[in-house]
């Protein structure tokens, strides 16, 4: 999910994807073989598998679990790969906008569990674009800052057309934000520096953020808990936006 600040960066994320080892594993297998399936099983021409795979990868995904999913996207083994992108919007408590990105071979059974998931915790399915225009398509690239500044990240990445560079609120990574299409020249430009990144997306970042408290946040993690439930569901995306202080209450609760 991305506030834009993402909560995979905190403790309460790390904590569900532990818990959660098997569903994300799913989840990563499903696009490196939506990426096979379009663009074919060479990693070296196929920009999209390539960096599918590097985070998988990163995420411990067995290789054996990756090849496989490769040759059946390629359709290699036999098996035919069909996946639909669906975006549903939500409304969460006290103005929080939820953009919920699914990638399903049944788009049935996807919309009753993303509307179940938002009916069973307070938060309601909105009209196609009502929250859509708070969000921009942009390519989001972390960087873990052990052994790197912001000073390094940001001379690698300026020409390449990345637009900003934050670190996360816990300190252990920076965010680089750039156009979607510029995405994989920056990826390019940090490796080119020799600077190590964890993930490069396009994701769903905010206009305008809201600032929530504590209590708020704990009622959209459950909401985005309850999505990421879902094996349809790939990625929350959302414009809270959480001071420091409340940062440090939410980290008592772990």
């Amino acid at each position: 999910m991305s506030g834009h600040s993402k909560w995979a960066t905190t403790k309460h994320k790390k904590a569900i994807l532990d818990s959660r080892r098997a569903k994300a594993f799913a989840k990563y297998i499903k696009v490196i073989e939506v990426a096979a399936r379009i663009g074919g099983p060479d990693i070296s021409g196929n920009p999209a598998l390539g960096e599918a795979v590097h985070k998988a990868k990163k995420n411990s995904v067995p290789g054996d679990n990756i090849d496989r999913a490769i040759k059946r996207g390629a359709g290699l083994d036999g098996e035919v790969v069909e996946y639909t992108t669906i975006m549903y919007e939500a409304y969460g408590p006290n103005g929080v906008a939820l953009m919920v990105e699914c990638l399903t071979d049944n788009k049935n059974r996807a919309a009753a569990e993303v509307r179940g998931a938002l009916s069973r915790n307070g938060a309601t399915l909105a009209d196609p674009g009502s929250v859509a225009y708070n969000f921009a398509r942009k390519g989001v690239l972390t960087v873990p800052s052990e052994g790197t500044t912001e000073d390094d990240v940001l001379m690698a990445v300026l020409e390449a057309g990345a637009e900003e560079v934050n670190a996360t609120p816990n300190g252990e990574a920076f965010e680089v934000i750039t156009e979607a299409s510029d995405l994989t020249a920056t990826r390019d430009a940090l490796v080119a520096a020799g600077i190590e990144y964890d993930s490069a997306e396009a994701e769903f970042v905010p206009s305008l953020k809201v600032e929530i408290d504590a209590d708020t946040a704990r009622k959209v993690f459950r909401i985005i808990d309850s999505l990421e439930d879902s094996d349809d569901v790939q990625n929350v995306f959302s414009n809270f936006d959480l001071t420091a202080a409340v940062q440090e209450e939410l980290a008592n609760d772990e």
